[in-house]
């Protein structure tokens, strides 16, 4: 029997807790947008402290993002950040940026790290050394072709974490650009409370494509057109003993979010205790996700198998 890699699942809000885990998920991702990037859902404080006590009272995991690129106006922020986060025992802290990793150091030795650019893991010399600095996990980017993925793990002497669900970032800028083009044009654009706006997309004709766009504090986002969907792809990775499976829940509704968690728990399940029962349900689990993907967002293999062209 395999090992059984972990099924992290990025929340909306405090209320989605219990439900996922009743649906399968181990650990969750969340923070709020002033110190992660591309969160599913904003968590104050309270709610930060609050989701990690109903996910400890089931014996799950919460990692809290900071993995935005801080400037130094927030340095200063972070230590006070990071020692609240110690108080509320927070099981991880998810980071691209240096200063994190040595603010940690200095206010809160012992807390664990998970090294996340989202786009430089891309070999196991990188993964290894963030590992031999303190980091306990690596992300991979969502660039990779399978056979590197197995790869790195081959190589990796820290836990390898993949994304298979969800989709992914293509672009982002510091810069408010939907803003300024409205700024631009004359008209005055309010984007309440700097939200994740749902319904702006981004047309290319000549494709077809709907890419939606939003901004938030940390500037501008762009995002796939299609959603990752690896349910009935899982085995290679499950063999290689990935450590952590990711669902990604930006712009998605809580009820999509929890019913594909299901889904995916009982597939790494199957994977991980009896491969030839996976190999016979893999194509039903894959169809019932199709069933409830939101009719402009079609699912693919994103760049494991080198597919998607953009």
């Amino acid at each position: 029997m395999a090992n059984k890699p972990e099924l992290l699942v990025t929340p909306t809000s405090v209320e989605d807790i219990l439900p996922l885990c009743e649906a399968g998920a181990d650990a969750f991702i969340l923070g709020e947008q002033r110190y992660g990037l591309r969160l599913a859902g904003e968590f104050s404080r309270d709610d930060v402290a609050k989701a990690i006590e109903l996910a400890h009272s089931r014996g799950k995991k919460v990692y809290v993002a900071m993995n935005a690129i801080f400037h130094n106006e927030k340095v200063d922020e972070l230590k006070d950040y990071i020692l609240f986060l110690r108080d509320v025992h927070c099981d991880a802290i998810v980071f691209g940026d240096p200063a994190v990793l040595m603010t940690i150091r200095e206010v809160a030795p012992n807390m664990k790290l998970h090294w996340s650019t989202e786009t430089t893991g891309t070999n196991w010399y990188s993964c290894n050394y963030w590992g031999r600095l303190g980091s306990k996990r690596a992300v991979l980017a969502r660039e990779l072709s399978m056979d590197a993925v197995l790869e790195i793990k081959e190589h990796a002497e820290v836990e390898i974490e993949v994304q298979i669900h969800g989709m992914t970032c293509m672009f982002q800028s510091k810069r408010t650009l939907i803003e300024n083009y409205f700024e631009y044009q004359g008209k005055v654009l309010e984007i309440k409370n700097k939200n994740q706006d749902k319904n702006m997309f981004l047309y290319d004709k000549e494709r077809d494509n709907k890419y939606p766009i939003f901004e938030d504090e940390n500037g501008t986002h762009i995002m796939s057109p299609n959603d990752i969907c690896m349910i009935d792809e899982l085995k290679d990775m499950v063999e290689a003993g990935i450590d952590s499976f990711k669902i990604d829940g930006v712009l998605k509704e809580p009820d999509y979010i929890i019913e594909v968690t299901k889904l995916y728990r009982k597939a790494i399940d199957l994977c991980a205790e009896d491969p030839d029962a996976y190999e016979e349900a893999k194509d039903s689990l894959y169809e019932q996700i199709e069933a409830i993907q939101p009719e402009h967002r079609p699912l693919d293999t994103g760049f494991f198998f080198k597919e998607t062209v953009y």
